[in-house]
C-alpha cells in the first residue's frame, strides 16, 4: 500500500485557533480522509509550537508556569480539532522530550557539517512574528502583520549558513516544480533567492524557555529552527533509523499559511540538506481567510471563533463553508451572512432536498425497498454522474477543494433536474412501474455516490446519508472505489428518514 504523509503547520499557544487557523487544518483534514478514501497509508501529523517568546509572556501574565500554560492550551487546541471532527494520527508538541532529541542531534549534525557558525546579530526582531526583520520590510517603522514596533537586538548567536544553499535551493525547485505550490508561491521564492539569501541567527541568548543548544547551554534553538523539526521527530526521528521515519518520511505535502513560506520552503529544506535528509515532495501554501476583508489575528482583536461558528452552523457545515467558498490556493471572506445564504442554497435546498424527494418516494412507493438495478436506470445514472468521479479525483489530487465540490455539485443539481423531468409522481399515477423503478434507482445510486465523495468534506454528515441510504455508516471503511461501481444488489432497503439540512435563519431573525 502506498504511503502519504500530510502535515500541517504548528500552532503557537498563546492564543486560541481562529477561523482562519481552523481552515488549515480542515483542509489538511479532507486531504487527508480523501487520501485515506482513496486507499493510501496516510499519516497526517498536527501540534503545537510551545517555545515561543509570545507564550512566554502569555504565560507570565496570566501568572502561570509556562510548561503549566503550554499543557492546559495544547488541551484547549485539541478540543477545538475534536469539535470540528480533525482526525489527526499524531499530535506533536515541540515541548516533547522526543522532540528535543531530535532538534539537539540535528543541530549537533548540521553543526559538524559545517554549515553552523558564530557571529554577533544586529537587528530588529518582531515578537509576535518570532521573526528577524529588516528595515526595509517594514511599513511607517512597524510590521505590516501585526502592526508593531521591532525591538533592537544585539548578541552572540549561532547561525545558519543559509547562503551556501542558494544555487542547490533554486536547482532543486526548477527542477521539482511541484516542490512548491501554488504557482504564485514557487515564483516568490525564486525571486527571494534571486535577490540573494543571508544567514540566519539561529539561537537566542540569555534565554531558557526553549530547546538548549547541544554545544551552548546558556543558548537556546531559535523557535522557528526548532518548530521545523517537529515535521521528522513526530516520526521518531534518530538519525534516521527509526522504522516509523522510514515508512513515512519524505512528506508528501507541508500545508502552511503562504506567510511562512520562507521558513517551509528556503529555510527548511537547507535545513535538511545539510543535515543530508531527504527533502519532502511538497509545499502547499494556502491563502488566508479574511474577516469583511482583513486578515484574522489577535494582535487586530478581528478573530472569528471556529468553536462559535461550529456551535451554531455544525461541525460539517462549517468545513463545507470554508472548503466550498474559499479556494485554498487563494484569499477569501468569510461572513456569517453569505455562509446562511450558501447553506440554504447549496445544503438545504440542493443536496437536502434532493435526498428528502428520493427517500420519501422510495417510502411512499416502495415501502422503503430498493428497486432492481437495470440497465436502464445505469443509462441514467451515467448521464447524471458523466465525469464525476474523474473530475473529482483530479480537484482532490490538486487540493482544489472547491473545484472538487463543484463537480459533485453538478450531478447534485443534475440530480434535482432529473427528478422535474421524470415526474416520478405522475409515474405512480400512470401506474407505470418500470420507469419509476428505474427513476428511483437512478436517483438512489446518485445519492450513494454522494455519500462517498462527501466523506472528506462532511464526515459525519456523510456516515448519516449511509444510515439513511440503508447502506453501511463506518466512513472508515469506505473506499472511493464504490463511488466507481453502481449497481450493488446486495442493497437492500433504506433506512429511516430524516431532515439532513433544516434551513437556518440568521441569529437576528430568531
Amino acid at each position: 500500500m502506498s504511503k502519504y504523509y500530510v502535515t500541517t503547520a504548528i500552532d503557537y499557544v498563546n492564543a486560541k485557533p481562529h477561523l482562519g487557523t481552523a481552515y488549515e487544518k480542515i483542509g489538511a483534514d479532507c486531504l487527508a480522509r480523501y487520501k485515506r478514501l482513496a486507499g493510501f497509508d496516510t499519516y497526517f501529523l498536527m501540534g503545537t509550537d510551545e517555545h515561543s517568546t509570545n507564550v512566554e509572556k502569555e504565560a507570565a501574565q496570566l501568572g502561570e508556569d509556562a510548561q503549566a500554560y503550554c499543557d492546559r492550551m495544547a488541551e484547549e487546541f485539541e478540543a477545538v480539532w475534536a469539535k470540528l471532527h480533525i482526525s489527526y494520527d499524531q499530535f506533536i508538541r515541540t515541548t516533547d522530550p522526543s522532540h528535543a532529541n531530535a532538534v539537539q542531534d540535528i543541530f549537533q549534525k548540521i553543526y559538524d557539517n559545517g554549515y553552523i557558525y558564530t557571529g554577533l546579530y544586529k537587528g530588529l526582531y518582531c515578537v509576535s512574528c518570532e521573526e528577524f526583520v529588516g528595515e526595509k520590510d517594514l511599513v511607517d517603522g512597524k510590521c505590516p502583520r501585526h502592526q508593531q514596533e521591532p525591538e533592537w537586538i544585539e548578541e552572540t548567536n549561532y547561525f545558519f549558513a543559509l547562503s551556501k544553499f542558494s544555487d542547490r535551493l533554486r536547482n532543486h525547485i526548477e527542477t521539482h516544480p511541484e516542490f512548491i505550490q501554488p504557482d504564485i508561491r514557487r515564483n516568490e521564492i525564486l525571486n527571494v533567492i534571486k535577490l540573494g539569501l543571508e544567514d540566519v541567527s539561529i539561537s537566542r541568548t540569555g534565554k531558557k524557555w526553549g530547546v538548549p543548544l547541544p554545544m551552548a547551554e546558556n543558548q537556546v534553538v531559535y523557535v522557528w529552527f526548532d518548530a521545523l523539526i517537529n515535521y521528522v521527530s513526530a516520526l521518531g526521528y534518530a538519525g534516521g533509523s527509526n522504522e516509523k521515519f522510514l515508512r513515512y518520511w519524505p512528506a508528501d505535502c507541508h500545508i502552511i499559511g503562504k506567510d511562512i513560506t520562507r521558513f517551509h520552503c528556503l529555510i527548511w529544506p537547507a535545513m535538511l540538506m545539510a543535515a543530508d535528509i531527504t527533502l519532502p515532495k511538497c509545499v502547499f501554501g494556502h491563502g488566508f481567510v479574511y474577516s469583511r476583508g482583513t486578515k484574522m489575528s489577535k494582535t487586530l482583536g478581528n478573530i472569528v471563533d471556529p468553536n462559535e461558528m461550529a456551535s451554531f452552523f455544525g461541525a460539517d457545515v462549517l468545513r463545507y463553508i470554508l472548503l466550498r467558498g474559499i479556494a485554498f490556493n487563494r484569499d477569501g471572506d468569510f461572513t456569517v451572512e453569505q455562509s446562511i445564504t450558501r447553506y440554504n442554497a447549496e445544503l438545504a435546498n440542493e443536496l437536502g432536498n434532493l435526498f428528502s424527494r428520493t427517500l420519501s418516494m422510495v417510502q411512499r412507493y416502495r415501502k422503503g425497498e430498493i428497486p432492481e438495478w437495470t440497465s436502464e436506470a445505469g443509462a441514467d445514472y451515467n448521464r447524471l454522474t458523466e465525469g464525476m468521479v474523474d473530475q473529482y479525483q483530479v480537484f482532490m489530487d490538486r487540493l482544489a477543494f472547491d473545484e472538487a465540490l463543484d463537480a459533485m455539485w453538478k450531478s447534485i443539481q443534475a440530480a434535482n433536474r432529473y427528478v422535474e423531468e421524470k415526474k416520478p409522481w405522475e409515474l405512480a399515477r400512470a401506474d407505470d412501474k418500470a420507469a419509476l423503478w428505474n427513476t428511483l434507482r437512478a436517483l438512489l445510486e446518485v445519492l450513494r455516490t454522494v455519500s462517498v465523495l462527501c466523506v472528506p468534506f462532511m464526515p459525519v454528515k456523510a456516515a448519516e446519508m449511509r444510515g439513511q441510504l440503508g447502506l453501511p455508516d463506518d466512513i472508515s471503511a469506505m473506499k472511493l472505489e464504490e463511488a466507481r461501481n453502481p449497481g450493488d444488489t446486495g442493497w437492500k432497503k433504506i433506512g429511516a428518514i430524516t431532515p439532513l439540512f433544516p434551513k437556518l435563519e440568521s441569529p437576528a431573525e430568531e
